[in-house]
């Protein structure tokens, strides 16, 4: 069989957290991400509020959502990729885990905000928002990555 390269895993877990680890082999716990997927976009409505928001009705997408298990789900989601990245081809490296890790705390707090923060007047709510904070989280953990390497190292 051959191995998963990273960016396939990464970008399948992307697709449906589960399938990176099923293309890895990992069927149990490939399954286990599927179902937490299902159940917390069904008990959030975030399909429904998706839906919304691509069609301008924002303000309808943030009274649908139940932002308490929707909270759930950036860190079961960028987890999901870790492991999918962290189980495919060769080794990651040190300190691969921290991208990951500070773009679930980054798209977590844009949760938070969503019903409120703002961008130059735009109001972006609760699928748009944690988005965008996703860069800031993924810079910030590819930046300080970069530091303990480099701290490593001397």
């Amino acid at each position: 069989m051959r191995k998963t390269n990273k960016i396939e895993a990464v970008f399948w877990s992307i697709a449906l957290p589960g399938f990176g680890q099923i293309l890895n082999g990992q069927l149990i716990k490939g399954m286990l991400f599927i179902f937490l997927e299902f159940l917390i976009n069904v008990m959030s409505s975030f399909n429904k509020a998706i839906m919304l928001s691509f069609l301008g009705e924002i303000s309808e997408a943030v009274q649908i959502i139940d932002y308490q298990w929707l909270m759930f789900y950036p860190c079961v989601y960028m987890f999901a990729m870790y492991d999918a990245f962290k189980h495919a081809g060769e080794n990651s490296g040190p300190f691969s885990f921290l991208p990951f890790a500070f773009g679930a705390y980054f798209v977590t707090v844009g949760l938070m905000y969503s019903t409120k923060f703002t961008i130059f007047g735009v109001f972006f709510g609760p699928i748009f928002l944690p988005m965008l904070f996703l860069i800031p989280g993924l810079l910030v953990g590819f930046l300080i990555r970069y530091l303990l390497k480099k701290c490593k190292k001397n």
